[in-house]
């Protein structure tokens, strides 16, 4: 087995391996790969059987294929690292649960049952370690009839909501958070809303959002005249709206939040496999999947930085094709079998899955082999390689599918009519994923990404982050012979301190290898793109990094170079243009070279505290007590902040007092009030208080609030009237909540609440 890097354990630990009842982990690397193989090679079984019982023998029949024989072929390209299947399917595989897919559409109709049958199929999804993709064009507008009750619709984004609560609450047996893709059609009359939905960037937090544009819309932009919006509920014209304002509408909100991305409809369809099925309006979460309602795809990335060989003398790389093509056909029985052993959530999906028996068989670690290879991710190079390992990759999935067609047959809704085409036995075989975690146990670069950054902190799961400094660019520098030990120093601290080199006064090939994400231009990350597009059955997902000066001429620019060259569809992330990401570009590292191994040690940025500050005291109303909120200034800022609710020891005070020490130490780290006050206005607990403007929702809510209000020069509490500690209470809370006097629990005991541990009483 290969050796695993030190945040790849940390991954398996965290989220893959089994556990026991207290938490601990009770399986290690080798046994995960083992339940993984031996479960998905166990679909070789009944197949062998039918085969014995029919007298059939294919060529690989008599290549003895037997389950044990797939097993270990199964187990040494995933304990190799060359090829991983996506997360469910090693979470879940050999395990009670079963579910071992990542993508699923699920349909919205346009009835409450048929709404809220959604949600609750979407709850058991999420549970089961799977993402979801919804297109809520069906739904009609806001404001718009419902006939049964004589009311008016509230429309699809007040729906959206509903379905993002229900994500927020269900976290994935521990693992991850569920996610979700909401489409729109341009076409809707509620589009500008869409587009906006998530611009306070606290709503919709695990949602992305796509506005399905469609080629008569992008002909409108193009001559800029008006569209139609059509009713979904009559099918009727009720509306026009100038498409190239909506279109600079929809480019403008992605400059500032990153959202809407935009998902090009006909173009999808022109290329549907299964066209007499009907067209697909909705894809997972990402955007590399399109599927048809109720359809899943199981997903696996072949690691291409393990497909580089070296020959002659001067240790020349080059592609190992033998060796690529031998994992891409293990890769694609691989996910053909998962099909057949999945435990599916519901059945639709069951029914909808085996129909078209799906997968998407994509790579990673494709910056990685740039690198090897000496090719710049900005070149024509980039560009031709893309073409030969994808165009490779796609033709061994097609044979092998074939292959599989004949030991097994077609998929069910194959050849309908008499219709004449290869016969197969998935109607895809392609696709390019994002492969987050994957890529962190495979140690390798994500997807087909170039560098997001040379030295970076990744944000995952329940706040935690792993801090990662690229073992290429480091090995790479530490064993250039052109460059003295000083300079190699210089550029590891360089790294260490921005995430990239771009400030060295060292050019030349290490420059233009190690260029990061922010730094190529987006005609070249489209470029990248459409070249792997033209050779994936399915959708490809890609991040059209900018930096943080890119306007929003060269959103527009972008979205309409990835129409123009045939992209499914396009995202694109401005640096900075949200509060949280995924990667935070450079640790803040302090790069102390050892000659022998260049070690990283981490450096904290935190300003000290001066002997003596002033400052004022607020005193906010909260459900469980007076909030006193102290802060003092340094130098006319804010410097520090410190709480006190109720008596000292109790639950209320201790976590009111974490987070007014957490808050100091964000500020002392440079970060600004405004951002602090974002994240703490609108939290809310179980037990708000108070009424309209003067309404606290939590603690922490009334903490940003006093924040905001010292900030604002207006020492006001949020009551009108004086009142001592403990008498007043909003006659609105009848809810149990923390005891304002020593934090215990509040319970009810008839109509009255009271704290046993204390013997506070509201009554």
């Amino acid at each position: 087995m290969k050796p695993l890097s030190e945040n790849a354990i940390k991954v398996l630990e965290k989220r893959y391996l089994i556990k026991d009842s207290k938490g601990i982990v009770t399986e290690n690397p080798t046994d995960l790969f083992w339940r993984v193989a031996r479960t998905v090679a166990k679909a070789e079984e009944g197949y062998a059987k039918e085969a014995h019982v029919s007298g059939f023998k294919s060529i690989l029949m008599k290549c003895n294929v037997e389950a044990n024989g797939w097993a270990q072929k199964f187990y040494n390209i995933m304990s190799n690292l060359d090829f991983l299947p996506n997360s469910p399917t090693l979470m879940n595989a050999g395990r009670p649960l079963g579910q071992l897919s990542a993508c699923f559409v699920l349909p919205v109709g346009d009835s409450m049952s048929e709404i809220f049958d959604a949600v609750k199929n979407t709850a058991l999804i999420h549970k089961s370690g799977g993402g979801t993709g919804f297109n809520f064009s069906s739904l009609r507008p806001k404001n718009d009839v419902v006939q049964t009750t004589s009311g008016v619709s509230s429309g699809p984004i007040s729906f959206m909501t509903v379905f993002d609560a229900a994500t927020e609450v269900i976290k994935q047996g521990g693992k991850r958070r569920g996610a979700n893709m909401a489409l729109l059609r341009v076409d809707h009359p509620d589009i500008l809303d869409f587009i906006v939905c998530k611009s306070s960037m606290d709503k919709l937090q695990n949602f992305n959002i796509s506005v399905g544009i469609t080629n008569e819309f992008m002909k409108a932009r193009n001559e800029k005249r008006e569209y139609n919006l059509v009713s979904p509920r009559t099918g009727e014209i009720v509306g026009q709206l100038k498409a190239d304002i909506v279109w600079n509408f929809i480019c403008k909100e992605a400059w500032r939040t990153g959202d809407p991305g935009v998902i090009f409809l006909d173009t999808v369809n022109n290329y549907n496999t299964t066209k007499w099925l009907g067209e697909m309006d909705a894809t997972n979460p990402c955007g590399e999947q399109p599927l048809y309602p109720y359809e899943s795809c199981n997903l696996g990335s072949i690691n291409l930085s393990n497909f580089i060989s070296y020959t002659g003398i001067s240790n020349t790389p080059h592609i190992n094709h033998t060796k690529l093509e031998e994992v891409t056909a293990i890769a694609v029985r691989f996910l053909d079998n998962v099909i057949d052993i999945n435990k599916y959530p519901i059945e639709q999906i069951k029914e909808a899955t085996l129909r078209t028996r799906k997968i998407g068989l994509g790579v990673m670690g494709f910056a990685d082999m740039l690198v090897k290879l000496g090719v710049p991710y900005r070149s024509n190079g980039t560009l031709g390689i893309a073409k030969e390992v994808m165009s490779a990759i796609r033709n061994v999935a097609m044979k092998t599918s074939e292959q599989l067609a004949e030991e097994r047959g077609t998929y069910p809704a194959y050849e309908p009519n008499g219709r004449i085409a290869p016969r197969r036995r998935n109607a895809t075989v392609t696709t390019i994923a994002p492969t987050g975690s994957i890529s962190i146990i495979a140690g390798c670069s994500s997807g087909i990404e170039p560098y997001f950054a040379l030295a970076y902190r990744r944000n995952i799961l329940d706040g935690e982050s792993l801090v990662e400094f690229n073992p290429i660019f480091k090995k790479y520098v530490l064993e250039c012979d052109y460059i003295d030990a000083m300079a190699k120093k210089e550029l590891l601290e360089l790294a260490g301190k921005n995430g990239d080199i771009t400030g060295s006064n060292i050019k030349g090939t290490i420059s233009d290898l190690f260029v990061t994400a922010n730094d190529i231009p987006y005609d070249w990350h489209i470029k990248v793109q459409a070249e792997f597009q033209r050779h994936v059955c399915n959708a490809v997902s890609k991040t059209i990094n900018m930096p943080i000066t890119a306007t929003v001429d060269h959103i527009d620019k972008a979205y309409r170079l990835a129409y123009k060259n045939g992209c499914k569809g396009i995202t694109v992330f401005r640096d900075g243009s949200r509060d949280a990401q995924v990667f935070d570009k450079g640790i803040k590292v302090k790069a102390i070279m050892k000659a022998e191994e260049g070690t990283i040690q981490p450096e904290v940025d935190v300003v000290p505290r001066p002997q003596k500050l002033e400052g004022t005291t607020l005193r906010m109303q909260t459900s469980c007590g007076w909030l006193y909120v102290t802060v003092n200034f340094k130098d006319g800022k804010l410097f520090e902040v410190f709480t006190r609710i109720g008596k000292a020891g109790g639950c209320a005070s201790s976590q009111n007092e974490a987070i007014g020490r957490l808050v100091s130490a964000s500020l002392r780290a440079g970060v600004s009030p405004s951002h602090i006050i974002k994240q703490l206005v609108g939290i809310t607990c179980h037990l708000p208080n108070g009424f309209g403007d003067k309404k606290v929702l939590s603690c922490a809510d009334a903490l940003g609030k006093a924040l905001g209000v010292i900030l604002k020069g207006q020492p006001q509490t949020n009551d009108n009237t004086p009142r001592e500690e403990g008498i007043y209470r909003s006659i609105t809370i009848s809810m149990r909540g923390a005891c304002p006097e020593c934090g215990g629990p509040i319970e009810s005991a008839g109509s009255c609440n009271s704290c046993r541990q204390c013997g506070y009483s509201e009554c």
